[in-house]
């Protein structure tokens, strides 16, 4: 266990921000949904082509049990009662060896270079210090923000308050119009299955080991897995496992979302998931189950296929995923602070 002080956060009660431009600051509700959703769609459409937040994960900030929205969550409207900026902090729910904080929020394209930004972004750092605090934990701690390559502001504010770029990731797409090549595993049986509900735990464990030495993770517990692998965008039929007696022992789940389309300008699939367990690894799983989540895209009429990947992965991932004809598209930065 870490010998870091427990007042390492130097954490007082965050202050609600204040600007000229905002007429009301407060905590977000279920009620607020709607702005909220048409909000992050704004930001999302300046922000990145690739895809569009779901209603659906807006408004799992207010259904997490790890989540406390009255305490997590800020939203700013202007005078005209118009929301203008959202602001959530994301205490990860596993908590048993690391401690991982998230800030998560966008202002309208409208209303940005204002400052609006600075202070959404100030208020939610103090705030995930003070979340870190009251865990009462010496585990090594984090806080991370995630910028798009080109958002230059958010990784200047990002910066001032002391946080440093660490790693890259870069997003990925595969025309599915290309030929599939054919992948065959090595080193004994394993057969190659659609997932199902039926293995949901299975597949959480494998991917949770299959993640262990991954920079930035740490394990799903069951109730994120549930809304994940239960939720309304994964497609069992495009989403493959290699199994061998019994366990799974690799992973490829993907999810449709058909608002991106009109985004992308194109029909996907989004990759979720790759992993292979570390005791399995080297014997051509991860390309094994990714072309069969290809090859079960096309036949299902879908122009592409998408995934993010870390750009320095200790698991070859990008020549792998440049191997089976992925080019990449954009970029993503994580900036952290770490205590």
């Amino acid at each position: 266990m870490s010998s870091v002080p427990s007042d390492r956060f130097a954490s007082e009660s965050p202050r609600f921000p204040r600007h000229p431009d905002v007429a009301q600051w407060r905590p977000a509700t279920i009620d607020d949904l709607d702005d909220l959703t048409e909000l992050v769609h704004a930001a999302n459409k300046v922000d990145h082509p690739s895809y569009l937040t779901p209603r659906e994960e807006i408004a799992e900030t207010f259904e997490s049990s790890w989540i406390e929205p009255e305490r997590d969550t800020l939203i700013a409207r202007d005078g005209a009662g118009r929301a203008v900026a959202v602001g959530t902090v994301v205490v990860h729910p596993a908590r048993e060896a690391h401690l991982h904080a998230y800030l998560q929020g966008v202002v309208h394209p409208d209303a940005r270079g204002r400052g609006i930004g600075r202070e959404v972004l100030r208020w939610e750092h103090e705030r995930a210090r003070e979340a870190l605090a009251a865990l009462d934990s010496l585990h090594p701690a984090a806080v991370f923000v995630y910028a798009e390559e080109g958002d230059v502001g958010a990784r200047h504010l990002a910066g001032r308050l002391g946080m440093r770029e660490e790693r890259w990731f870069a997003t990925m797409v595969r025309d599915l119009a290309a030929d599939v090549p054919e992948v065959v595993p090595t080193g004994g049986p394993v057969e190659l299955v659609a997932y199902d509900p039926t293995r949901k735990e299975a597949v959480r464990l494998a991917r949770n080991d299959a993640f262990r030495d991954h920079w930035g993770s740490l394990e799903t517990p069951p109730e994120r897995w549930s809304q994940f692998i239960d939720g309304p965008f994964l497609r069992p039929d495009l989403s493959w496992l290699a199994v061998e007696d019994d366990r799974v022992v690799a992973l490829a789940l993907g999810s449709v979302n058909e608002e991106d389309w009109a985004q992308q300008g194109y029909t996907s699939v989004y990759v979720d998931l790759i992993g292979v367990v570390r005791d399995r690894r080297g014997r051509r799983l991860a390309p094994a189950v990714i072309a069969a989540l290809l090859r079960a895209s096309r036949a299902a009429g879908l122009e592409k296929v998408v995934l993010d990947v870390d750009t320095e992965s200790s698991t070859g991932a990008n020549s792998l995923y440049e191997g089976l004809g992925f080019v990449a598209a954009e970029r993503m930065v994580a900036l952290v602070a770490r205590y």
